[in-house]
């Protein structure tokens, strides 16, 4: 073997090492927030230590502090999982069956406000996330994940003619805000499904009302 097949033959060996390492890595961070979305999702982040959460995942505790800072990071990521999977989830299934942008509002906002009954997005989106990460970077992370979906079916819904044009970016934030504050009365409801009843009718009125007068 000449020294130039050598030299490939190593940094072969040194790439192969480096991704292996990378997905052992990225594995034991996803076991982490796996662990952890069960644990918040069942207990609330309060009544979790991070010794359950590293012993769930089957890491060591030194594993944890290598991906996160802490427990508050993690709890961070965990939200930020709950919230791309669902945002995913809605888009995938409500939103790509609906006839029309409009329907397409309907469907996500109802899909959405079913999801609040779901113990991960409820207790850990809407109960802990609030109070532990602060109401700012809530609200920065849901909007990362849901607002260019809803701005995206709102333009479309313009363009259709199925909602009077107006600046986009307002509405689809004021949409967004109120499907939220629905949301917050849902997962702190304890009434069979009154209330999840009631927003769902609320919000389907006042989608309605975006409709072009005649």
């Amino acid at each position: 073997m000449n020294v130039k097949s050598e030299r490939t033959t190593e940094i072969e060996g040194e790439s192969r090492r480096r991704t292996l390492k990378a997905d052992q890595s990225e594995a034991t961070r996803a076991a982490l927030i796996g662990a952890a979305r069960e644990l918040f999702a069942a207990r609330g982040y309060g009544a979790v230590a991070t010794e359950e959460i590293v012993r769930a995942a089957g890491v060591t505790r030194g594993a944890l502090y290598h991906h996160f800072a802490g427990k508050v990071e993690l709890f961070e990521a965990v939200y930020e999982d709950v919230e791309r999977r669902l945002v995913e989830q809605i888009a995938a299934s409500a939103i790509s069956s609906a006839g029309d942008p409009l329907a397409a509002l309907h469907a996500g906002a109802q899909a959405f406000l079913d999801a609040c009954e779901d113990p991960a997005v409820q207790r850990i989106a809407l109960v802990d996330a609030p109070s532990v990460l602060g109401w700012e970077r809530w609200r920065e992370i849901g909007l990362r994940y849901g607002f260019g979906l809803v701005e995206g079916t709102v333009q479309a819904a313009m363009d259709a003619g199925l909602i009077d044009r107006q600046p986009v970016r307002p509405l689809a934030h004021l949409l967004l805000g109120a499907i939220d504050e629905g949301a917050m009365l849902i997962a702190r409801a304890q009434d069979g499904g009154e209330t999840r009843e009631q927003v769902g009718a609320s919000v389907t009125r006042f989608l309605e009302t975006l409709r072009p007068r005649a």
